[in-house]
């Protein structure tokens, strides 16, 4: 099983720095190429484009919250919750056959 995920590629857990503007603020962001991947997805879903996606979560989260403590551990969990509810469970999965 550990093969599973000591054989990925390097290029998927590489960091990625992403210059944007959140809040009229030039920032930048640094996640995994494999987290990257996945906002891309989200934004596109959307309609809007990266940037513009993660400036109206940010903006989002500070209405409700305030400024995240770790704005790039939010960005990760999101992608968790997006896989979560994209990816069918397996009892489902497995109850419909």
């Amino acid at each position: 099983m550990c093969n599973i995920f000591a054989g990925q590629e390097p290029a998927r857990y590489r960091n990625e720095t992403r210059s944007m503007r959140l809040n009229g603020q030039c920032t930048s962001v640094r996640l995994e190429n494999a987290f990257w991947r996945i906002i891309d997805e989200i934004a596109a879903g959307e309609g809007l484009s990266t940037p513009a996606f993660v400036s109206r979560l940010h903006s989002e989260v500070l209405e409700r919250r305030g400024e995240p403590e770790n704005f790039s551990s939010l960005l990760r969990c999101s992608c968790l919750i997006y896989m979560e509810r994209t990816t069918a469970p397996r009892d489902v999965m497995i109850a419909a056959e």
